[in-house]
């Protein structure tokens, strides 16, 4: 039986124009990124051109074990986004540190963009790692200042 999120692969499609929201974690959900540093040379990839060029980022979040990432599909494929940004990161750290696979969500139309981003960005809120949004310093949105 397959377990996690190889089970998830099963039927995804990647649509040009489409908002997703993708999670992905680190190997055995280890907090590699507690470290603040680790956690903002990823941060540094994901506001990169060379990993979002086939996107357009809306928010993300890099929690100590876990990201959380809205964008819209611009080219490519779904996998393929999520794979370069895990492999750029990887040969970064000298390590691999993600487990494999990743969850995603294709934004339906009657969604609100700007409520999933607010879900994102209140991840450290809601996991009790900050009293307020904006004194967690791992995360962006297009919206939210």
């Amino acid at each position: 039986m397959e377990k996690g999120y190889s089970r998830l692969r099963r039927g995804r499609v990647s649509e040009i124009g489409r908002p997703y929201h993708v999670v992905f974690s680190t190997l055995d959900r280890k907090p590699y990124f507690r470290c603040f540093f680790r956690a903002r040379s990823l941060v540094q990839l994901m506001n990169g051109r060379g990993v979002d060029a086939r996107l357009d980022t809306l928010a993300y979040v890099v929690m100590p074990d876990h990201v959380h990432w809205l964008f819209i599909l611009v080219d490519g494929e779904l996998s393929q986004v999520v794979q370069r940004l895990k492999s750029y990161f990887t040969k970064r750290a000298g390590e691999n540190i993600w487990s494999k696979g990743f969850y995603d969500h294709a934004i339906r139309s009657d969604e609100s963009l700007i409520n999933v981003a607010r879900y994102i960005v209140a991840n450290p809120l809601r996991a009790g790692l900050v009293e307020r949004v904006g004194d967690y310093p791992h995360w962006d949105s297009i919206w939210l200042e």
